[in-house]
């Protein structure tokens, strides 16, 4: 590789680490600790948050027209500028200039579309800082203190079930698949109690990790995790329906009693019940529909609905669902297949009430309600309504709730103090830090000018391997930072080996560039090879090991690959630089090497 190839890979791998890094540095660096804290709370927490400070925001600017209405708005508060600006504009009036307090509160017909445009900035600042959190580097247990948890998944059990129902073509997919709607389903479910940011993937075949920093209560988050969900389906009554909207339009909130019950029970029939219906809203959480939105929103809509007591369908009878797009009319549709029994008993309730609505109600919630077009026979169902893609997809997962229920069971628990964490935190850093400086200390004391290109090949090699840590959304562990310490080590010993050999070439009389050449390229597979060795024992302890053990090959993998990388791309490109740019003709490359 010739020297301009070099440097274009070099500036190319630094480029592509900065864009790595830059969620860690944002999270940890840029991010006001008021908005981290938030950003790490539950969706719901996050969408309370946003909504009382967008109020409170509004009571501000309305304060602030009224003690004086040319007062004009804070930087922090160009969006709202730049939203009145453009209401203006769609109003066909002429933008004032500037734009005070008392123009942006003529800009909007109405507090509520102001609050919007408030709530709208806040919740992207913190969904955008939780994502940031997402794609950062993470401090573990050891380090940050919370709780462990390791969960079995029964797969087999899951299997046998659903032989019950019907043949399984491909078993390794329905692992796969059930899996994938466990993580899913314990990450709602977690997130919904309102812990703090979890990290939740599955580990292995069968097992899930849960790891929630900070403080968590142990027996709330196992009743989660072995806790079931129901689905059934329902009829629609659509006189009850249109009854209680009207009565909670008139009541409000006080048309339900604390534990959600009609507060006037004759509102609704006796063969009745009511239920909220929900969207999965903005910030990815259900909602309830809204009377007071905006006809044009996907919030408007019918906030209750009253459904029939008996169960038209329980959701066991459910063996799959799937999307598909309608060849025909374009839409988005979400099917699903019934077992025999079921498929019988859908086809004599459909048969009973074409042309009424049938509700999905997934733990006391309403996720659905299609129109009955025809009698279903046959056991296949196709859901339609305009649905967008997003919108089938969840429809999908509540189906897939009860014909996927896999057991779960809590295998391990650990708990770590945040004291502990902080003190790992400290001497881990401190232990990097001597280690590292006593280090380049001694590579510039012994070996000079050459020493230097030592540490600064040092100081990026750290710095790639944050970023191929963050890169993966990787935890930084005590037992990583033991991985990187020793990574320094041997960083360094490659620079050793290189430097030896080039005052090896030195001692026979070669020239600078000569001695640099020939330096390299002998020590290039001493270097390799014992970094080779070391690659495939960590790559080994990565994939068999779990734990702290795990988490030092990752890191020490990690560091194999940068150090190599610095000692002969970077390393090189800076002796050829001060040959050939710079124009020197000696090294300094230690005590008494004659040239």
């Amino acid at each position: 590789m010739n020297k301009r190839s070099r440097f274009i890979l070099i500036l190319i791998v630094l480029a592509i680490c900065a864009l790595f890094l830059k969620p860690s540095v944002t999270w940890y660096f840029g991010t006001e600790p008021e908005t981290q804290k938030i950003a790490l709370s539950s969706l719901e927490t996050i969408k309370n948050v946003s909504e009382k400070k967008a109020a409170d925001a509004v009571d501000a600017l309305v304060a602030k027209a009224k003690a004086d209405p040319a007062a004009v708005l804070e930087e922090n508060e160009a969006f709202v500028v730049k939203a009145a600006k453009k209401a203006y504009k769609a109003a066909k009036k002429d933008v004032p200039s500037p734009m005070t307090a008392g123009d942006v509160l003529t800009a909007f017909s109405s507090r509520n579309e102001l609050e919007n445009i408030y709530e709208e900035n806040f919740r992207n600042t913190y969904l955008k800082a939780k994502d940031n959190y997402t794609s950062s580097v993470k401090l573990g247990l050891d380090l940050s203190g919370g709780m462990n948890i390791i969960v079995k998944a029964d797969l087999d059990v899951a299997l046998d079930k659903q032989r019950e129902n019907g043949d399984v073509p491909d078993a390794a997919n329905f692992k796969k698949v059930a899996m994938t709607q466990a993580v899913d389903t314990l990450t709602s479910s977690i997130d919904k109690f309102g812990l703090t940011s979890p990290v939740i993937r599955q580990q292995g075949e069968d097992q899930i990790y849960i790891e929630i920093p900070g403080q968590a209560d142990g027996e709330s988050v196992n009743s989660i995790v072995q806790g079931k969900g129901s689905l059934n389906f329902r009829l629609v009554d659509e006189q009850a329906t249109n009854a209680v909207n009207m009565y909670y339009a008139v009541n409000g909130a006080r048309a339900f009693n604390d534990d959600g019950s009609l507060a006037d029970p004759s509102v609704v029939p006796a063969d009745c019940e009511v239920f909220g219906n929900y969207y999965k809203d903005s910030y990815g959480i259900d909602t309830r529909y809204s009377l007071d939105a905006d006809p044009r929103t996907k919030g408007y809509g019918q906030p209750y609905i009253a459904v029939k007591k008996a169960i038209a369908l329980d959701g066991n009878h459910v063996k799959a669902a799937t999307i598909s797009r309608n060849q025909t009319t374009g839409e988005t549709e979400v099917n699903f297949s019934l077992d025999s029994e079921g498929a019988q008993i859908f086809a004599e309730f459909t048969g009973a009430h074409v042309n009424e609505r049938l509700a999905i109600v997934n733990d006391g919630k309403i996720k659905s309600a299609a129109n009955i077009r025809q009698a279903i026979t046959g056991g296949n169902v196709s859901l339609t309504g305009g649905f967008s893609i997003e919108e089938a997809q969840n429809i999908q997962k509540v189906l897939q709730t009860t014909y996927l229920e896999v057991p779960l069971r809590v295998e391990s628990q650990q708990i770590v103090g945040a004291s502990l964490g902080q003190q790992a935190i400290h001497q881990g850093i401190m232990a990097l830090c001597v280690g590292l400086g006593l280090v380049l200390v001694f590579m510039i004391a012994y070996y000079l000018g050459a020493g230097f290109y030592a540490v600064v090949a040092q100081f990026l090699n750290m710095y790639i391997m944050f970023s191929v840590l963050s890169a993966f959304n990787l935890t930084l562990t005590l037992s990583s930072i033991a991985g990187m310490i020793l990574t320094v080590g041997m960083s360094v010993d490659a620079n050793v080996i290189i430097f030896e050999r080039i005052k090896e070439e030195l001692a026979l009389g070669k020239s600078r560039a000569a001695a640099i050449s020939s330096g390299f390229d002998n020590a290039f597979w001493a270097i390799m090879d014992s970094n080779i060795t070391t690659f495939i024992a960590a790559l080994f302890l990565s994939q068999l090991g779990t734990g702290s053990i795990q988490g030092f090959a990752v890191s020490l993998a990690i560091g194999v690959c940068s150090s190599v990388f610095t000692a002969l791309v970077i390393s090189r490109l800076m002796f050829d630089f001060n040959t050939e740019f710079v124009g020197r003709n000696k090294i300094s490359i230690g005590w008494g090497v004659k040239q």
